[in-house]
């Protein structure tokens, strides 16, 4: 199974000098199985890149899984230039909202005046199906997916774990493991969601003092983790490696680097062997 990050971002894309290392795009990941199969999670600005390479490579046969539909996860979608291909097929999977379709989402999203392209319309030359993901486990290919409900306000979301040939990657980001939003899981079973995963990639949005600001002026958290939260995930679950995600739009790499620095040292305090480091838009890895 090979990921590769194409945008890690939270909330807003960003760009300049200060933000190479890390990039500046926000949510898409590419996951491909021993087949070829293709996987997409999520269509942040980040899916406007990976869609010229799939144009390059002549891939015209995929899935698109959508965690959630705030907008930092789907504002690349009108980006992506295989919508815009005759013989595209794209299977698109999103969480099944009580009060959407998921295609009304996205004709929402490419709605006049927004966009000047509509999803019905003739430019639009890929095949799109548009499927919910079931809350039972299921297969693209010879990838076996499980998913868990996030603990992000309002409309929730999916989280997921990927398993091919005794490998597995969890993606769980826009989840708050200090609180409990309507829909979401307890620690205790994102820890069990995630045991002994070879990669876990978790929302890492706050150090202490920006998590604790939010509490005393927000009325209900904003559905993003402590790093300090996610160490613990990572260490109770026995994972072997820990990427932190959804990196705050403020954190220059400087920024990130350090709080790298300092998650490593917290977890080689506890004599503990996990790998830890921050995913950027370059992160790639085979399982």
């Amino acid at each position: 199974m090979y990921i590769r990050c194409w945008g890690s971002r939270g909330s807003i894309p960003v760009c300049g000098k200060r933000y190479v290392k890390y990039g500046g795009d926000t949510t898409c990941l590419e996951i491909r199985s021993k087949n070829g199969d293709l996987i997409i999670v999520d269509a942040g600005t980040g899916i406007r890149s990976l869609g010229n390479k799939l144009v390059r490579e002549n891939i015209d046969t995929f899935d698109i899984l959508f965690t959630h539909a705030h907008w930092d996860h789907i504002m690349g979608f009108p980006f992506f230039k295989p919508l815009f291909i005759k013989g595209t097929t794209i299977t698109v999977r999103c969480y099944p909202f009580s009060r959407f379709t998921i295609k009304s989402i996205f004709n929402g999203l490419m709605a006049r005046p927004y966009f000047p392209v509509q999803l019905a319309d003739k430019d639009i030359r890929a095949q799109i199906f548009f499927r919910k993901i079931p809350k039972s486990p299921f297969r693209i290919g010879p990838i076996k997916i499980h998913t868990i409900p996030l603990s992000h306000p309002k409309d929730g979301g999916f989280g997921f774990r990927f398993e091919e040939d005794g490998k597995s990657f969890v993606f769980l980001t826009d989840n708050e493991l200090g609180h409990i939003h309507k829909g979401g899981c307890t620690f205790e079973e994102y820890r069990a969601f995630s045991e002994g995963a070879d990669l876990l990639i978790h929302d890492a949005e706050y150090e202490n003092k920006e998590y604790q600001q939010i509490l005393k002026t927000s009325e209900e958290p904003w559905g993003h983790s402590v790093i300090s939260d996610v160490i613990r995930l990572g260490l109770n679950a026995g994972v072997k490696r820990l990427g932190l995600f959804h990196l705050n739009a403020m954190r220059t790499d400087e920024r990130v680097d350090t709080m790298v620095r300092k998650a490593v040292d917290s977890i080689e305090r506890k004599k503990k062997k996990m790998r830890c480091f921050a995913v950027g838009s370059s992160f790639e890895i085979t399982l």
